[in-house]
């Protein structure tokens, strides 16, 4: 957040009192973490792209219901979470297979490549473990996904976790571990250790 920003409960809270504005800046804060929760879970962009308006419309009609001395990421991103999920109970989904990549035919998205490497290696390497990541993190349980992006890829703690997906905070904890180990172990398979992928 740049200095003088408001913050995420700061915009809510205005939001709530009517401000079209900073609804629009929460949007475009958020946007791209939640489609990127929603595909986790539900492996579809196009899906998830409906899923993600979805979770922001029904963001902006409860917005009176938020209560501001809570995070805004963790309410916001419970809404995508449960969005997600009813969505595909709603449209009778499969169980997809762990091993399917994103969408029918596709490759995992590589991850984005370090901005900040200088030399052709850096890049070629940081893109390769990005492409090595995306498979490997397309290999795991739904709920390990969802658990991991929340973690690493938003940032929440574990009370925040808990609070998103439901889950008593010993599962959570219990899960992460798993989820890690198990990361690392098909990053191995790939080719990757852990200190090659953290240079």
């Amino acid at each position: 957040m740049t200095p003088g920003a408001r913050s995420d409960e700061e915009l809510a809270a205005a939001a709530s009192r009517g401000s079209e504005e900073a609804f629009r800046e929460l949007v475009e804060r958020f946007e791209r973490p939640v489609f990127s929760l929603a595909l986790r879970i539900v492996r579809r962009p196009e899906l998830a792209e409906e899923l993600a308006q979805e979770a922001f419309v029904k963001a902006w009609r409860a917005l009176g219901r938020f209560d501001p001395s809570r995070k805004f990421s963790s309410w916001l991103f419970k809404i995508a979470h449960n969005a997600a999920l009813d969505a595909l109970r709603r449209r009778g989904e499969p169980e997809l297979s762990l091993d399917a990549p994103v969408g029918a035919g596709e490759e995992p998205r590589p991850l984005p490549a370090d901005p900040a490497a200088e030399n052709p290696l850096a890049r070629a390497t940081s893109r390769a473990a990005g492409r090595a990541l995306a498979t490997a993190l397309a290999g795991l349980r739904a709920e390990y996904r969802e658990i991991l992006t929340l973690r690493f890829g938003e940032g929440l703690s574990y009370d925040e976790i808990a609070e998103v997906t439901g889950a008593p905070l010993g599962t959570v904890k219990v899960h992460l571990h798993r989820a890690r180990h198990e990361l690392a172990r098909r990053m191995r398979e790939l080719g990757w250790s852990p200190e090659e992928i953290g240079r």
